[in-house]
């Protein structure tokens, strides 16, 4: 049964706020990733703005550090290789 006490519905309350906040981040990341995995080179302003987000968001505790860790390595790793696979 869910909570009922004022303590109660009010942690209720600001776990919606927020998930949705936390939901709002993790939707931009995936977009900003999307974006930037369609970049020519690591270096280009799309990879550069995706990995600075991935930071920001494992900081604040929305993803994981690990998570973040391993989606930048994933980034670069597959810019770095699409980027050698076009001048090749």
């Amino acid at each position: 049964m869910a909570k009922r006490s004022k303590s109660g519905l009010k942690r209720k309350r600001q776990a919606a706020k927020r998930t949705a906040r936390n939901q709002e981040v993790r939707s931009a990341l995936k977009t900003l990733v999307k974006k930037a995995r369609g970049a020519s080179t690591p270096a280009a302003g799309d990879v550069l703005a995706a990995i600075r987000e991935i930071d920001a968001a494992a900081r604040k505790g929305i993803i994981h550090r690990n998570a973040a860790a391993r989606s930048k390595s994933r980034l670069i790793r597959h810019v770095g290789h699409a980027a050698a696979t076009t001048t090749a």
